[in-house]
């Protein structure tokens, strides 16, 4: 992000920018920049966007060829095209011989590093990967907002808001808006203020009933299984988080297994100190190759759903029922 902000700073613009990543909120700050470094406020003329599958390059190439109107740069802004995961040969020849004037900006959530495309944007642009930040950056960012606003937080609520709302920027600046809100007049946010008003992400709930399994509670984690299907999640997209879950708790339980502690972990993992803590404490109530079954039962109840052996939510029922109602060791 250095050199993109570099970029942005010094208004010296190269002919492409692609932006990927997980991380919505980054992509979108980025854009906007992007877009109010390179055309003046207000200039539409200069301006083209397009979005989805199916763009015709040709019609990218035609504008791209247009010359900037009373301006000195014309934007293209592509978003979600798929682009970068197909073959794009003919962009991919263009790019470099974009005219001056014009900078290509493309958002896109996946990549493929080989593709030819992909190659050309690094070649003669800019290529930056805007993924989930680390706890350290987004405690950075949260102190920084929270200072701003003339407040400061306890280290426990802090680390409380961080646990309910994951690592989603988007989430994250929405839960602290009502944060701040709620305590308008007060110095500090406590503990008690985050419980008041701050919502629990999807995966914090997966955690809470993969918990309940872990204790043989098996009708609490299904009554949580049942709220989060009231919720409209999909019940493979909770396939999934389980599965993530268990594959946490094998990593963590591997990692302390190996000497290291939470503070290293967390480096080696790629997460959050807090959560490589509750993960071990969960990961106490299985042995190695109780998780290891857990990961393999989850890719079979993945293959049963894709195959129709199984509906997705009884695939995913009868996996809670498993292992909230057996002595696992």
């Amino acid at each position: 992000m250095k050199a993109l902000n570099e970029d942005i700073k010094t208004g010296s613009f190269q002919r492409a920018y692609l932006l990927y990543g997980e991380e919505a909120y980054l992509k979108h700050l980025y854009k906007k920049k992007l877009r109010d470094a390179i055309l003046p406020e207000g200039d539409t003329m200069n301006f083209s966007a397009f979005s989805g599958r199916g763009i015709d390059v040709r019609q990218l190439i035609d504008q791209a060829e247009t010359m900037p109107f009373f301006a000195e740069h014309r934007l293209i802004l592509v978003e979600d095209s798929g682009f970068f995961k197909s073959a794009s040969p003919e962009l991919a020849e263009y790019l470099p011989q974009t005219p001056p004037e014009t900078v290509f900006v493309f958002i896109e959530n996946e990549v493929d590093k080989r593709g030819r495309l992909f190659k050309a944007v690094k070649s003669c642009g800019r290529v930056t990967e805007l993924g989930r930040q680390d706890a350290r950056t987004l405690t950075s960012w949260i102190l920084g907002t929270v200072k701003k606003d003339g407040r400061r937080i306890t280290q426990d609520a802090l680390a409380l808001f961080l646990e309910k709302t994951g690592d989603d920027m988007e989430n994250i600046e929405h839960e602290l808006e009502k944060l701040l809100s709620y305590t308008l007049g007060s110095d500090a946010i406590t503990s008690a203020d985050v419980e008041a008003v701050c919502t629990e992400t999807t995966e914090n709930r997966i955690f809470d009933m993969v918990r309940a399994v872990a204790e043989k509670q098996q009708k609490k984690a299904l009554e949580l299984y049942y709220d989060l299907l009231s919720m409209k999640e999909p019940p493979m997209r909770i396939l999934f988080l389980i599965a993530r879950q268990f594959n946490q708790m094998l990593q963590v339980r591997d990692l302390r297994d190996q000497g290291y502690d939470n503070s290293s972990i967390a480096s080696k993992a790629g997460i959050a100190p807090f959560i490589v803590k509750r993960s071990l404490s969960q990961a106490a109530h299985f042995s190695k190759e109780a998780l290891l079954k857990a990961v393999e039962d989850c890719v079979e109840a993945e293959e049963s759903v894709k195959t129709g052996k199984l509906g997705d939510q009884l695939a995913v029922e009868l996996l809670i029922v498993k292992f909230s109602g057996q002595v696992v060791s």
